[in-house]
């Protein structure tokens, strides 16, 4: 994970923190890096790790063991994919509606363009 500013910095620790999770790098109920660590790491406040950690904490995707640390909880990966899904659907799939309908797109159409991207790589 970087840091860019697009995004205020505990937000993005918060975010890299949820693709590690969802990735498998921090399985459920292990234990993620500490508040001194993320600070060294990134070279930022301590306060502002532990914004970052509380967002995830907040909602109930990590949990704190008093004098050991934090730790991934049970089911963080399904309410992640589940706040991801929402946030796909409203930043792209509107957005990309919004769009075939400024283009008089049909539905098929988008759905043939959607099939023809899973079936060839990018450029």
């Amino acid at each position: 994970m970087y840091l860019d500013g697009d995004k205020p910095i505990f937000q993005q620790i918060a975010e890299g923190l949820e693709d590690g999770i969802l990735s498998g790098v921090f399985p459920e109920e292990s234990q993620i890096p500490s508040i001194t660590e993320f600070s060294v790491q990134y070279r930022i406040n301590p306060a502002t790790a532990l914004k970052g950690i509380n967002l995830l904490v907040d909602a109930g995707i990590v949990y704190k063991k008093r004098g050991i640390g934090m730790f991934v909880s049970s089911g963080a990966v399904e309410k992640l994919r589940g706040k991801r899904r929402e946030q796909f659907y409203s930043k792209y799939i509107c957005t990309l509606v919004n769009e075939a309908k400024r283009l008089r797109l049909t539905e098929q159409d988008i759905q043939e363009m959607i099939e023809r991207g899973f079936e060839h790589e990018p450029h």
